[in-house]
């Protein structure tokens, strides 16, 4: 177990390094969609892959990321409750694990959703999300693997900065304390938060704003021993979402974890945008990977950027 902590905790380090970030190539097929649509090209899975290939086939792009893997199953409707939800995928989850470690993955990602409401999110609802993102982090661990902890808190509604702020605190503490219950090794986690921003409905702040009130939540929930902060878009232009990300990095407070982005908003929208109206991007290139692209077991990974499919 030595061995397989001390993997955990060089990769999630340098998975967190200041000025990385992770590029999530893991878009639903409506939301890659849109995109194809904008250059009139059709939604199917040659001309998806076609365009993710294009990221990934860059070359000497595979000796400098790693890649990571998606694997809860969706989410469901949580019974006993106004339409919140759960996050499914637990069963068979070890073995699925297994396979992406041998296969060259070295992180994964679940996604727990909740929101904001006149009620919401109900306590069951947090300590039924909290308790399977503890579950998928520990199992995931002990495979091998970073967990990126994902309890994304939906900005829609009319709710204030005030109310984000409150319910971002109540989910984060009871993710840690199911993480700890669990007894999953903080420092070989990353945590993919939202931001604390008013709801879509309500005024807009300055970024000065959503940056004290965002790091401010951390500060009061979540441990130094995690060591960096991999932020979600949540629905943000991928100009708001840099220049709020820049600004909490500019804050003159404590900060003991990394802050950075996992975003396809931040690193792949923009980026991919003169890409798409290219169009030659449709060839189909073969994807291989070069010698030595993949990290061995106790060899922390020498990366630049890290990708989740």
């Amino acid at each position: 177990m030595h061995n397989v902590s001390y993997e955990l905790i060089a990769n999630a380090t340098y998975i967190g390094t200041p000025g990385k970030g992770i590029l999530a190539a893991d878009e639903s097929t409506g939301t890659i969609g849109k995109r194809l649509s904008s250059i009139n090209v059709e939604n199917v899975e040659s001309n998806r892959r076609a365009l993710r290939e294009l990221l990934f086939t860059t070359p000497g792009a595979l000796q400098r990321c790693s890649p990571g893997i998606k694997v809860d199953k969706g989410t469901v409707e949580l019974a006993g409750t106004n339409g919140e939800t759960t996050t499914q995928g637990l069963d068979g989850l070890a073995q699925r694990c297994q396979q992406y470690y041998t296969a060259g993955a070295r992180f994964a990602k679940w996604r727990a959703v909740l929101k904001i409401g006149p009620n919401e999110p109900s306590q069951l609802a947090i300590n039924e999300n909290a308790n399977g993102l503890a579950r998928y982090a520990i199992i995931c661990q002990e495979n091998g693997l970073v967990p990126i902890v994902e309890p994304e808190i939906l900005v829609d509604g009319p709710h204030d900065i005030n109310k984000c702020a409150d319910v971002t605190e109540r989910v984060l503490a009871a993710c840690y304390k199911a993480l700890n219950d669990h007894h999953v090794l903080l420092e070989g986690t990353l945590l993919k938060p939202n931001m604390v921003t008013p709801g879509s409905d309500s005024a807009k702040v300055a970024p000065e704003v959503i940056a004290e009130y965002t790091v401010r939540a951390l500060q009061r929930t979540m441990p130094p021993a995690v060591p960096a902060v991999v932020f979600l878009s949540g629905g943000q232009s991928e100009e708001q979402a840099t220049v709020n990300l820049n600004a909490m990095n500019k804050l003159k407070t404590k900060k003991p974890w990394s802050l950075t982005f996992s975003s396809d908003v931040l690193y792949s929208r923009a980026p991919s945008r003169p890409g798409l109206e290219r169009r030659r991007i449709f060839r189909r290139p073969k994807l291989r990977f070069s010698r030595g692209a993949r990290p061995t077991r106790r060899q922390p990974l020498e990366l630049t950027k890290v990708v989740v499919i």
